[in-house]
């Protein structure tokens, strides 16, 4: 029996060098019947040539302008042939088994909507970054993930229903994004994803782990784990997503505590600190929130 065709799908943000590297990886790969749509977010002509002379299997997509995570990924989305779409990070390495596991979930439960594999910390004494999500803190817009910075010794093993799944890896039908819709591209950067499983879990699908497959997570490698930009995303789309995604006591409640004690907390830790650009960079992602095209980007659920 022929297995379906799963469309890998991955962005590029001049990081050609770790790009290749995780093509590389997906060479190993031990399922048959696979594409690799690789979507460039406008970088220099000249940094992206490693990709097309390297891997002249992949379909690479140069965007003219930087469309962010999801609209990188919407792009990808237009030209994607797949059954199921695989969304990888690039800077990601894969276990070369990590396919099958997840076909097979989505192939025996029509109900799965969407589901991310077992992910460790690239680089460690294997060191888990996700093995699913008890979901998104009310309060902090922080996600509660399982399994983080333990050592994999077979503990998480265990697929199941979760939450939320994870950006760095995850598989979603075309049939269901053509019935719930694309990744909202309003975020930008960061967040994107876990919306995106809310409105997918709203249209009647289920959310997954699968513990038999495995990827390897560099993080951060594009943007910088302390960089100002992932400050200001992480903060104007925590709020964002609390707004989208909550509704009565736990809207407000989630509100003021985000607002009235979480933030004046880092605040106060990036004042003592004398970091003044990721101060500024806070209060930038909240005042996002008061233009007034982005005051109607309301929760869903109200």
């Amino acid at each position: 029996m022929d297995k379906p065709l799963v469309s890998i799908i991955s962005i590029n943000y001049k990081q050609a060098s770790v790009t290749c590297e995780m093509l590389a990886s997906l060479r190993q790969i031990t399922y048959p019947n696979y594409e690799v749509i690789v979507v460039d977010n406008a970088s220099p002509e000249a940094e992206i040539q490693p990709i097309a002379d390297q891997f002249p299997e992949v379909h690479l997509i140069r965007s003219p302008e930087n469309l962010g995570f999801a609209g990188g990924n919407n792009l990808g989305i237009a030209v994607a042939k797949g059954k199921y779409l695989l969304f990888l990070n690039n800077d990601t390495e894969v276990d070369p088994g990590f396919l099958e596991p997840l076909v097979e979930l989505f192939e025996a439960n029509p109900k799965a909507g969407i589901a991310s594999p077992k992910i460790i910390f690239h680089g460690t004494d294997n060191l888990i970054q996700y093995a699913g999500c008890g979901g998104i803190n009310p309060w902090t817009g922080r996600s509660v993930t399982f399994g983080l910075m333990e050592k994999d010794e077979g503990q998480h093993n265990v697929s199941s229903p979760t939450p939320l799944i994870h950006g760095a890896a995850m598989m979603v039908p075309m049939e269901v994004i053509r019935k719930v819709g694309l990744m909202p591209e309003l975020y930008f950067l960061y967040y994107e994803e876990l919306d995106w499983c809310e409105m997918i879990k709203r249209g009647g699908y289920e959310s997954h782990y699968v513990a038999q497959g495995t990827v390897y997570h560099k993080e951060s490698v594009s943007v910088g784990q302390g960089s100002v930009m992932r400050t200001y995303y992480m903060y104007r789309n925590r709020l964002l997503y609390i707004r989208r995604n909550s509704s009565g006591v736990r809207f407000w409640s989630g509100m003021l505590f985000f607002l009235f004690v979480a933030v004046p907390k880092q605040g106060l830790v990036y004042g003592l600190h004398l970091e003044q650009k990721y101060l500024d960079a806070l209060w930038r992602g909240l005042k996002w929130h008061l233009h007034p095209h982005n005051v109607h980007q309301n929760h869903f659920l109200s």
